[in-house]
């Protein structure tokens, strides 16, 4: 009877061994994935510039897709949810800027030397004003920190570095950058406008690329609630190669600038030897287009009217000035790659359905690349309850071009949505890592920020590298060459392993999030806590 029982045990031990080892499932092989981004970047889309003819098509086939995956619309109007855009576009022709020096102007080239900015409403009128030097042209309470102290910025122009001090966290640093906040802390020191240097030691596009198509139309949401820079009347995005002029006369030079923002070293502040004179002619024109809402209802009747949203953007920057004879900017990485996903996701719950107990929410945001703002508009004005969404998951640009050994997760230390991406990954045998870049400053330039704002939990997850690895050479070399160009298409290579081991670990995380008991909960000593919803 004993040797009977040992028998038995050592049997039901192998049988628990062998379960354990076996391969988690596995729903996606990355070429349904693909097929969806091909459609979508086709040139046909016309690169889904906001408000155009060719982001409509784009809607229309997903919400073609949605329907057949089986997904109820969840818009104001079916699956849509119209929004309304303020386009604003530079007349280049009939705008001027130039540098005063001892009464002397120095003429800008509006393209070698610098450009306007239209994301901000710039005054019709001259402008004439004195320039500072702020250094990162940072307020941030939190660390007693203020590149603004004791300089008379009264009727001036602020002149920044991009970046941040290598001791402000990289959360605090990327939420104060912000247009937003940037210009609150501006406005109330009495700055009438900014000039912006990037940073040359986190340039993910050339000035030659970024210059290009520096008039092309930016958007703000019509209505004023979204308004983050009322009364900024001019902003100037400076080129770092013909900074030096700038600085001339006082006392320092943009190379010795330069040299530290590279290093995340405080900056010195200090009055330029120059003034400003400009004039602005931008043209205005009314957009309409829409973000698209669709729900997969969850199982639970107590908690299927709770959601966690999975987003991606669909729109990118339509046709531009051609590049190798090339004038539409595809975008089938950003964000094609992101909405593509979602429809990937979507059938893969039609064909393998999962007993989910909350509800999930796929959101399509429109105008990203114009300053997040139909995410903005969906996160202050959601198409369920408010209270009712938990989290969201964000998919932009997620770059499957090499093999997925590493996860960079960004939000990986504010909420315990980080500790559950954490295991889900690395049960698939991915390391995760936080931002090894904190000067390029992402986790805002993207749509999980608008959520962040409004007190939900949020992260985005992109295919990663280790610092100074072969992997990073690559993501670098795509960002220089095919970032916001007409080589971000179909052409490109592309790992679809990668692909599809990515979406793997999205799926798994929304199932974890919607069958937890609790909402996911923000750390307690995480920055974005303070917008909690009580």
């Amino acid at each position: 009877m004993r040797a009977k029982l040992q028998l038995l045990l050592l049997t039901f031990g192998l049988a628990v061994n062998l379960w354990a080892q076996q391969p988690t499932a596995n729903h996606f092989d990355g070429k349904t994935w693909w097929s969806h981004v091909k459609i979508l970047a086709d040139d046909k889309m016309e690169g889904r510039e906001t408000g155009s003819e060719g982001l409509r098509k784009a809607e229309q086939y997903i919400v073609q897709q949605l329907t057949e995956a089986g997904l109820e619309p969840a818009g104001t109007n079916g699956y849509y949810q119209p929004l309304k855009f303020i386009s604003r576009q530079i007349i280049e022709k009939e705008s001027t800027a130039a540098l005063v020096r001892n009464g002397a102007e120095e003429p800008l080239s509006l393209s070698e030397d610098a450009y306007f900015s239209t994301r901000v409403d710039l005054s019709p009128d001259e402008v004439k004003a004195p320039l500072v030097f702020v250094g990162y042209g940072l307020k941030i309470p939190e660390k007693n920190y203020d590149d603004f102290a004791g300089l008379d910025l009264k009727g001036k122009i602020a002149v920044l570095l991009s970046g941040s001090g290598s001791d402000i966290p990289a959360a605090l640093a990327s939420h104060y950058q912000s247009a937003g906040e940037r210009w609150k802390a501006l406005r109330q020191a009495g700055a009438i406008g900014v000039i912006s240097i990037p940073n040359p030691a986190s340039m993910d596009i050339p000035w030659s690329r970024i210059a290009l198509n520096r008039a092309h139309p930016q958007m703000e949401l019509e209505d004023s609630e979204f308004h983050e820079t009322a009364g900024e009347k001019i902003a100037l995005i400076f080129n770092p190669a013909k900074a030096e002029k700038l600085f001339a006369g006082s006392g320092h030079s943009f190379q010795e600038i330069a040299a530290l923002g590279k290093d995340r070293k405080p900056l010195p502040h200090f009055p330029l030897a120059v003034s400003l004179k400009a004039r602005a002619r931008v043209q205005t024109t009314k957009i309409d287009s829409s973000n698209l809402v669709a729900k997969m209802p969850g199982s639970d009747p107590k908690l299927n009217n709770e959601y966690v949203v999975l987003s991606a953007h669909v729109d990118h920057i339509g046709i531009g000035e051609p590049i190798n004879g090339d004038r539409i900017y595809n975008g089938a990485m950003d964000d094609g790659s992101g909405s593509a996903l979602l429809l990937d996701m979507a059938e893969s719950f039609k064909n393998h359905p999962e007993k989910i107990r909350r509800s999930i929410l796929f959101v399509f945001v429109t105008a990203e690349e114009k300053g997040l703002l139909g995410s903005k508009y969906f996160a202050a004005h959601p198409t369920v309850d408010a209270k009712s969404i938990i989290a969201d998951i964000n998919v932009d640009m997620f770059l499957p071009i090499v093999p997925l050994k590493v996860l960079r997760v960004q939000g990986l230390t504010d909420s315990d949505l980080g500790d559950q991406a954490r295991q889900v990954a690395q049960a698939r045998g991915v390391r995760v890592q936080p931002d090894p870049e904190p000067l390029r400053n992402l986790f805002i330039r993207s749509d999980q920020y608008s959520f962040i704002r409004h007190g939900i939990p949020a992260l985005i997850m992109d295919v990663g590298f280790d610092p100074g690895s072969p992997e990073q050479k690559t993501f670098k070399d795509w960002l220089t060459n095919r970032y916001h160009a007409p080589s971000d298409d179909v052409d490109q290579p592309v790992d679809l392993q990668a692909a599809a081991l990515y979406e793997e670990i999205v799926r798994e995380l929304l199932i974890s999030v919607a069958n937890a008991d609790g909402r996911p909960q923000w750390k307690p000593d995480s920055f974005f806590r303070r917008y909690a919803r009580e």
